[in-house]
């Protein structure tokens, strides 16, 4: 069995149950630009959960900041 703890991929499902969240809310959060960008593949949608979980570390900037941060590191 598959456990998020050793998926690298995640749907918005996945995504929001890692982070405590219910899919709607992650959705929100993921339109105002509030959450690391995804990954597309084929058609699916998916986050990095290494990525996600690094973020929260970070005290879960607004994207653009996020996205500025990980660039240094």
């Amino acid at each position: 069995m598959t456990t998020t703890s050793d998926t690298l991929l995640l749907d918005s499902t996945a995504a929001a149950r890692l982070l405590g969240l219910g899919r709607s809310t992650f959705w929100r959060l993921h339109s105002a630009g509030r959450v690391p960008l995804p990954v597309r593949l084929g058609r699916r949608t998916l986050w990095r959960a290494e990525e996600l979980r690094k973020w929260v570390e970070a005290g879960c900037p607004p994207r653009g900041q996020w996205e500025v941060a990980k660039g240094k590191g």
